[in-house]
């Protein structure tokens, strides 16, 4: 008896942690419940690259993983489709443009060095070109696809300029030395990207520095061969140039621009290029009435199962009701407590593994009534109708389980959202139906006012009945 006291009392903490986790933390929802966009991003190649094999996809997609935690996503699910294609979903992103912005830019880093006799120049080509991009917004207003394609094409023929007045460094000081970049404000409304080298980008950039500085000849800071910034070094760092492995890209940045520029830094460069191709927006609202229909789908289903159980069972099957409610509420903070992101096909598999606890209950029931029938005590009934049931039940739940493995290795996102949720499920419902049940049973059958035959098993042989009020 005292055993029995000890399982209700974990049994009544565990409820009331369970209410206080689901009060408190929120289960996440997956895009096609919360809304979001849906990007695919085509891996193109190059002629140093011919063929997209599996090693540079997975280069392609740990990079794009990168920069959509640079984002901020909660529960973004990134994931490689056919030969040369990365599927991205990002709930809750409203803005595809952004993420189209974020995920396809190659960021190429690369600080150089700017070459002698080359201020002049410079200094005209910089002019030309803020000349050239005052232009370009002008002519997009004016809808002149000629006159737009002829500046777009000078702005690029005055950035392949500009590059050449720059040479690279012997080891090239690029992105993959970053440690960090972030956006930060500055002065008024502009913002800058503070970035932080490595032990070896620290000393590459200490050098660079120090043969720059009083020279009156910059460092160029070029993204994907453009150069976004061209800073000049003064005379203070000549002998030992700028040390900590610290500096700044300024370039008049807006606050998203400098914060997407640090996302894309911080993820790294792309190996090979990538073009976005199909961008899909799931709204918010079908989402909602989504999850709307699945509650009263569940609830529904809920209802007629715990009325049946009653009707049927009796007592045995009030007492599998409140096991049930147990099994729902211990499932559904465990689901908020591991962050499973609940899909369509999540719920699903919810409510399939509340049809699988019920199972368990029922063949314990069945043997239960089996052996009472038999002629066996009401005490030696129970215990045997849960000894008997136990093998039963595991095996049951294992093939289950091995089904949710297979699932979950080899389907796609939505697809394991379903085997976790319903392995997940399966777990607590051992619990429920093996703990909650028989704790609860065992504590009915100690009272003496619900020892009556018609509570277990109607139409008992009155042969029996003095046997089970024992």
């Amino acid at each position: 008896m005292q055993r029995q006291r000890s399982l209700l009392a974990l049994i009544l903490f565990l409820v009331i942690a369970a209410i206080v986790v689901i009060a408190t933390i929120p289960v996440p929802r997956g895009l096609d419940l919360r809304g979001g966009s849906q990007l695919t991003i085509q891996v193109k190649t190059t002629p140093e690259i011919p063929r997209i094999t599996e090693r540079e996809l997975e280069a392609v997609k740990s990079v794009v993983e990168g920069r959509v935690n640079g984002l901020g996503v909660s529960e973004p699910v990134i994931q490689t489709v056919g030969e040369d294609k990365i599927l991205v979903q990002l709930p809750g992103v409203n803005d595809p443009q952004q993420a189209e912005r974020v995920l396809g830019g190659t960021a190429q880093l690369e600080f150089r060095q700017q070459k002698p006799n080359t201020e002049a120049q410079l200094f005209a080509l910089r002019a030309s070109q803020l000349e050239l991009k005052q232009k370009q917004q002008e002519l997009q207003n004016s809808q002149d696809t000629a006159a737009i394609q002829k500046n777009q094409e000078a702005l690029q023929n005055n950035s392949k300029a500009i590059a050449e007045l720059f040479e690279s460094t012997n080891p090239p000081l690029t992105g993959k030395f970053l440690k960090d970049a972030q956006g930060q404000p500055t002065s008024g409304n502009n913002w800058e990207v503070a970035i932080r080298f490595d032990q070896q980008g620290g000393d590459l950039f200490a050098q660079i520095t120090k043969n720059l500085a009083g020279t009156g000849r910059s460092i160029g800071i070029f993204l994907d061969n453009e150069l976004i910034s061209s800073p000049v070094v003064g005379p203070e760092f000549a002998s030992t140039g700028i040390a900590g492995g610290a500096a700044v890209i300024t370039g008049n940045f807006t606050p998203q621009e400098a914060n997407e520029l640090g996302v894309q830094l911080r993820g790294g460069a792309l190996p090979v290029p990538v073009e976005i191709g199909e961008i899909r927006t799931v709204g918010a609202t079908l989402g909602q009435d989504s999850v709307q229909r699945s509650i009263w789908a569940g609830l529904g289903g809920l209802v007629l199962v715990l009325i049946f159980m009653v009707v049927y069972y009796r007592l045995p099957g009030l007492i599998a009701d409140i096991s049930l409610v147990i099994y729902t509420l211990l499932t559904w903070a465990s689901f908020a407590l591991l962050g499973v992101t609940l899909t369509l096909p999540g719920i699903a598999g919810f409510i399939l593994s509340i049809g699988m606890a019920v199972d368990a209950n029922v063949l314990i029931f069945e043997r239960t009534r089996e052996e009472l029938r038999a002629g066996k005590t009401l005490y030696r009934s129970v215990e045997s109708g849960f000894y008997r049931a136990f093998s039963s039940i595991l095996d049951s739940n294992v093939t289950t389980w091995i089904a949710c493995a297979a699932l979950f290795w080899l389907g796609s996102s939505l697809v394991k959202g379903f085997a976790l949720t319903l392995a997940l499920g399966v777990a607590v419902s051992m619990f429920s139906a093996i703990t909650c049940s028989r704790t609860l049973m065992f504590l009915a059958i100690s009272i003496p006012s619900l020892r009556k035959p018609e509570l277990y098993c109607p139409n008992l042989p009155a042969s029996n009945q003095a046997e089970v009020a024992r």
